[in-house]
């Protein structure tokens, strides 16, 4: 009981120490390294970004060998970043630090776009072919590239376990709460629909669940920004003054207002940083273990697909998020997390403003679950033989259930600090092969002039 008791107390002192400036400092300094050793490709190459993205959307491939399509890749990560924290985590930031917040969210994404391209084009550089499926992610260029087996095995640890944490009970208890809220219906009775569903999905690898995101994330995000859009529209005449408070809250703060408290700069900062990085997920590794599975003939051409991920994560769904709150003043109601936004979809689209964001937790949430199946597998995959996988999947549609009719405060924060230690080898990762990634940039934009 001793050994417990420590451990508990060792993680509660890791999760207040990683989600601090630490986590900050960490995340920005890499984004900044990558920024500038890649001569900010997310900056100069935007335009080649944007074309290679929509002319992916109509190719099947890449030009070379893998699993799934580049837009299949794409559509299979961002189901695994687009989640409950877009709705409820912007609204939770904007409480915490203010309006100001949103604009830090944006500094951070815009260092994210490094961090996540330089992920994916080393995933997809050190990416093995094995069992006929294609494999790689922070394990492989840990252990190839920066020649750190022991930082490798501790990746892959910390993201077959978190796995089950944030991508599985947790999602699935997100969607029996809203459900149940909503509906009425009991816990247990979503979960075992979720398990159901989900083993038709998991149990059939990679490629059917990219067959199924790379439909249902298009189709859920277009529901929810087409209903973002429409109350913006309907508040245009205060969109002006929201962004000149977001960009005056950045740098000076915000008074108390109503319901909100008030929030200084150092608040904003955190928060918004903060936000920014559990919701686009630059810097985990984890959505580089689906990239790592796309047709593409250059690793760069796939990393590119990463700079688009997080412009469409943070850049479009969080910042629609927070418009919206903003400009129907729901900011001030006293209200936290979800019932903010859920008020301020309804009180601009009554009778369909509180579905429209049930919908999207209940979407964004069983997309995470099915996305983190798959990162949760391949850590394991790395870890163990591939001939287990089957039981890994088992595993992970009987612990549905568990989730959803379970309490997971202690889950969550679990989670939360196992999500902070995949960080870490995956960190060093990125800055000892920081040299590779500029290389690499240097020489396909070289070969296309």
């Amino acid at each position: 009981m001793e050994i417990l008791a420590v451990a508990g107390r060792f993680f509660e002192w890791l999760q207040v120490f990683w989600s601090g400036s630490a986590m900050i400092a960490a995340f920005s300094l890499t984004g900044i390294l990558l920024s500038v050793r890649t001569s900010f490709v997310q900056l100069r190459h935007f335009p080649a970004v944007m074309k290679e993205s929509l002319q992916g959307i109509f190719c099947a491939d890449g030009g070379a060998g893998g699993d799934i399509s580049p837009f299949q890749a794409l559509t299979t990560a961002l189901a695994g970043t687009i989640g409950t924290g877009n709705i409820a985590g912007v609204a939770t930031a904007i409480t915490l630090g203010g309006p100001g917040a949103v604009f830090w969210m944006w500094v951070s994404a815009f260092l994210g776009m490094a961090t996540k391209y330089a992920e994916i084009v080393l995933a997809v550089y050190f990416r093995r072919a094995s069992g006929g499926t294609f494999a790689g992610g922070p394990m492989y260029f840990l252990e190839s590239g920066l020649k750190s087996p022991s930082l490798a095995v501790l990746f892959a640890t910390f993201g077959a376990v978190a796995a089950f944490g944030i991508g599985n009970l947790v999602q699935a208890n997100s969607v029996a709460s809203v459900l149940q809220e909503a509906c009425g219906i009991p816990p247990l009775a979503t979960g075992l629909c979720i398990a159901f569903v989900a083993a038709l999905i998991v149990l059939g690898g990679i490629r059917r669940l990219a067959a199924v995101t790379e439909k249902m994330v298009p189709l859920m995000s277009a529901f929810y920004l087409c209903s973002a859009l429409v109350i913006i529209v309907l508040n245009a005449e205060r969109i002006p003054e929201v962004i000149s408070r977001i960009m005056k809250s950045a740098f000076s703060g915000q008074a108390a207002c109503g319901g909100f408290a008030g929030a200084g700069v150092a608040s904003a900062l955190r928060f918004g940083f903060a936000r920014s990085i559990f919701s686009n997920e630059a810097g985990l590794g984890s959505a580089s273990i689906a990239h790592a599975a796309a047709k593409t003939d250059h690793p760069v051409r796939q990393g590119l697909w990463g700079i688009c991920e997080v412009f469409i994560d943070t850049h479009v769904i969080c910042t629609m998020t927070a418009l919206v709150i903003l400009s129907t003043g729901a900011w001030t109601s006293g209200l936290e997390g979800a019932a903010m936004t859920s008020a301020a979809f309804s009180g601009s689209l009554p009778f369909i403003g509180g579905w429209v964001v049930a919908g999207g937790l209940v979407f964004f949430a069983l997309s995470s679950l099915f996305t983190w199946s798959y990162y949760g597998e391949k850590c394991f995959e790395y870890l163990a033989n591939s001939k287990f996988i089957h039981c890994y999947r088992l595993l992970w549609v009987l612990l549905i259930p568990f989730g959803a009719a379970g309490s997971l405060r202690t889950v969550w924060g679990l989670s939360d600090t196992l999500n902070g230690l995949m960080a870490i080898p995956n960190l060093f990762g990125l800055w000892g092969l920081s040299g590779l990634v500029a290389s690499l940039t240097r020489e396909y934009f070289g070969r296309r002039r």
